[in-house]
């Protein structure tokens, strides 16, 4: 019985592995929302926008949010959900 809770336990601990959140973007260009929607969707957040990149075939946004910290967002160019929202400390 020992024996197979440690074989399941090792199993389960081998698999989880790979799964896990991927932060990639695979949406077709034809698909995508246009720029304009994505500087909206940070104007609706009181984001100010420094830039506005494709970074792993996400948008992503490089601005401060509306108490002016960092901030990186990877957004899905699709649906305009996000993706990662990082919030970049000063020694960063």
């Amino acid at each position: 019985m020992k024996t197979t809770c440690a074989v399941l336990a090792i199993l389960a601990a081998a698999l989880a592995g790979p799964v896990r959140a991927d932060d990639d973007c695979y949406v077709p260009m034809a698909d995508w929302q246009p720029r304009g929607a994505v500087a909206k969707l940070a104007e609706d957040n009181n984001w100010t926008v420094r830039r506005i990149k494709i970074d792993d075939g996400c948008y992503e946004i490089r601005g401060q949010d509306a108490d002016g910290r960092r901030i990186e967002v990877k957004i899905n160019p699709q649906t305009l959900e996000i993706v990662e929202f990082e919030l970049k400390r000063d020694d960063d």
